[in-house]
């Protein structure tokens, strides 16, 4: 395949990336490493003494192994819909950004099921999901719609990585290490950016994105049923489903400004991922952070004047400074309010600080996440009596924190590790070697014809 001189410019550009390795970029890299292995221990220790290392009992059978599969979960959408919806309407500014946001999604497809493997107490029974699962049950839903999901996005994030795939096989000066050429010409598969063949990678995109904006809020809206189809209080609920996908959305949207600001700084992208992109993510932040505002007071609202006993028990909790009263504060105040605030006042709105009310916004929606499921659990309608304090209320043991931000760095280690395998920014969007597929073909179709008649 021959290379444009623009398109060689940019691989000039983003070479470096690929090449070498900052010192701090070595630090972040061992730090992350070393968590991922503190991981192992406590994976084992779980594995041969069960379930009662953590916080989990008969009553709060839940913690925070769900907390994170839903949290994982739910940022993967966000890179599922912004990259889709972008590339539908053929939005420009997309471009530099639109590959972090599939990582987000693909990465975070395959971390959230995890926790849900760390929760299940007989792993050796995992195949009976498949040979005797109920397909009454929402968790058969949900195992099917996120299995049908994580193929889609890597299939989506294939297709618009394969014509980088092909570049960087091509490209005689890239300094990496040999064993990486054999990769690229894998996934290549032959690629020469034909017109056919690009008409035929345009086409496959559009239809990935056409199917992965449905799907993302169907996954979503069955992993909420699996709560909103019990009777327990705070769960049963008809909003549950848009609620969730709307918080799943607001947490994504976070999560790729915090992970934009964090390559912008470390890969020195300064003049390519620009303030126009954190204003323009940041207006969409805004409006989804008042529709999270909506649900919230709508769903707690609708709660306390039914005046139900447990509900209400629930939502005494939920106040409670004493209990859950300073989570709530924060995920339902702070998260939502300060966002909006940041963003919608121009004089404090800035690339830094749409970064800071970002990450409040991802630390908002965890918690949120775990005052969803363990005040619920920790409010039975048989009340329990005569039980140890342990059995009845939930707190995290250092295994699961040791788990949980193990996890927090497998999530980073891949984004890091796949950004040193292919541009973090898209080679093909990013030079003017990339034309409308659908145009060049019927010019290309239109010239022949022309010549046949001559």
């Amino acid at each position: 395949m021959k290379l444009d001189t623009s398109t060689v410019n940019a691989l000039k550009r983003y070479a470096p990336q690929l090449e070498t390795a900052s010192l701090l970029e070595k630090i972040l890299f061992w730090i992350m490493i070393i968590f991922v292995l503190a991981g192992f221990p406590a994976l084992f220790i779980q594995h041969f003494e069960g379930h009662y290392v953590t916080g989990m009992r008969d009553n709060v059978f839940w913690g925070v192994y769900i907390v994170n599969f839903i949290f994982y979960i739910g940022i993967s959408y966000a890179g599922a819909l912004i990259s889709g919806i972008l590339y539908l309407l053929n939005v420009e500014w997309r471009k530099p950004i639109i590959r972090i946001a599939e990582m987000i999604t693909v990465i975070s497809t395959i971390l959230g099921p995890i926790y849900i493997l760390l929760c299940m107490g007989r792993l050796d029974r995992l195949h009976h999901l498949v040979l005797y699962g109920r397909i009454q049950s929402p968790i058969t839903w949900d195992v099917i719609a996120i299995t049908t999901y994580l193929v889609g996005s890597i299939i989506f994030l294939y297709l618009a990585t394969i014509q980088d795939f092909a570049i960087l096989r091509d490209w005689k000066g890239l300094k990496v290490g040999k064993w990486r050429h054999p990769l690229y010409r894998f996934f290549a598969v032959s690629y020469q950016d034909t017109p056919r063949q690009r008409k035929l990678v345009h086409r496959g995109m559009t239809i990935m994105s056409i199917i992965i904006i449905p799907l993302a809020v169907i996954v979503h809206s069955v992993l909420s049923w699996i709560f909103g189809m019990t009777l327990r209080p705070g769960w049963h609920s008809t909003i549950f489903a848009p609620y969730f996908v709307v918080a799943a959305v607001f947490s994504g949207t976070g999560v790729l400004i915090v992970a934009m600001w964090v390559y912008r700084k470390l890969y020195k992208l300064e003049d390519i991922i620009t303030e126009k992109h954190f204003k323009y993510l940041g207006i969409i932040l805004l409006v989804l952070g008042a529709l999270y505002g909506y649900f919230t007071f709508a769903e707690y609202l609708t709660n306390w004047y039914g005046s139900e006993k447990w509900e209400l028990e629930l939502i005494y909790k939920l106040f409670d400074l004493s209990e859950f009263g300073w989570m709530f504060i924060f995920a339902a105040f702070v998260g939502v309010l300060l966002p909006i605030i940041i963003i919608a006042v121009p004089y404090f709105r800035s690339i830094n600080s749409i970064t800071f009310a970002s990450f409040v916004v991802v630390i908002a929606m965890w918690i949120k996440r775990y005052i969803i499921i363990i005040p619920t659990l920790e409010t039975p309608l048989l009340p329990m009596q005569e039980s140890r304090i342990e059995y009845i209320h939930y707190s995290m043991t250092w295994i699961e924190w040791i788990l949980t931000i193990s996890g927090l760095a497998v999530f980073c280690l891949f984004f890091y590790l796949y950004s040193k395998f292919v541009p973090i920014i898209p080679v093909s969007e990013s030079s003017s070697l990339v034309k409308n597929p659908e145009e060049e073909l019927e010019t290309n179709q239109d010239t022949h014809h022309d010549k046949d008649k001559i």
